[in-house]
């Protein structure tokens, strides 16, 4: 099976979609396909379904959308027009989607998940960081995130826990990128990452890591003035959302941008800390 969920959920056997189009089974493929390989409970999926307030009927319902799932990978499995009928089918709906003691499992059977080449990805990519590889690194970390095509789940109405795993996953994204970007500016990149991280600041007006990657872009472009004002919409910004100032890492960085006037910051004026997220297991 090859399962994309990091933007509209897709799920695939032999090139066929497996994905249905009603919402609660659609929720119900969605957290087994993230979980692939491994068995998710029943209460998680009831709890997904009814957010706490599950009908008598649950686990009927749920059987339910789980033989609906089945039949869509049966069709998913039928041979092709003019293929021996007599010869087997190598798997069943029972073998991809099986029941397991206290919950069920969606067996990836060999296929690709984009969540495991994005945590494959970006592992490779933070240790060519740590590596001081930096161009391995922005190669890798650039392929990792290709492979979103949007938010995830995009297109799944969310409960409580494919809202909880897509909240994980984008500050995974989002993790990714800042690291991606911080290589990038050590490579010199500083004109090449302006556009994007004018986007991302404007996106995210409290993060302080794009702030501060953009506050050396700007300056090392010749841009002091502007690098001071992001600072400065950083600052008001804290103080009037939380009642917070930037951290000091971020204060000495706004010193340093002042001192050095026309003159290049080193590449590790501010290196932002390197909070990965731990992988799906």
């Amino acid at each position: 099976m090859d399962i994309d969920v990091l933007g509209a959920l897709d799920v695939r056997e032999n090139g066929v979609s497996v994905a249905p189009t009603a919402p609660k089974p659609r929720q119900v493929l969605a957290l087994l396909a993230l979980h692939a390989d491994r068995v998710v409970p029943v209460g998680d999926l009831i709890e997904e379904l009814w957010s706490g307030t599950p009908p008598r009927s649950a686990r009927t319902t749920l059987q339910t959308y789980v033989l609906q799932l089945r039949e869509l990978i049966a069709t998913a499995l039928a041979p092709a027009p003019g293929a021996d009928a007599a010869r087997p089918a190598p798997r069943t709906p029972k073998d991809l989607l099986a029941t397991a003691p206290g919950g069920y499992l969606l067996t990836c059977a060999g296929g690709r998940s984009d969540v495991r080449d994005f945590e494959h990805l970006t592992g490779q990519g933070y240790r060519a960081m740590d590596a001081g590889d930096f161009a391995g690194a922005s190669r890798t970390l650039h392929g990792a995130l290709r492979l979103w095509t949007g938010d995830a789940f995009a297109d799944v109405p969310a409960g409580p826990q494919l809202a909880l795993e897509a909240a994980r996953l984008h500050e995974s994204r989002l993790c990714a990128l800042d690291q991606r970007i911080e290589a990038d500016l050590r490579l010199g990149r500083h004109r090449e990452v302006l556009a994007e991280l004018t986007v991302l600041t404007s996106r995210h007006p409290t993060h302080e890591n794009l702030h501060a990657q953009f506050m050396l872009a700007l300056h090392h472009c010749g841009r002091r003035g502007e690098a001071l004002a992001a600072y400065q919409r950083l600052h008001t910004t804290l103080e009037r959302d939380s009642g917070m100032r930037p951290s000091p890492r971020l204060r000495r960085l706004q010193q340093s941008v002042l001192t050095a006037a026309g003159e290049s910051l080193p590449a590790a004026a501010y290196t932002p800390p390197a909070a990965r997220p731990a992988a799906v297991h």
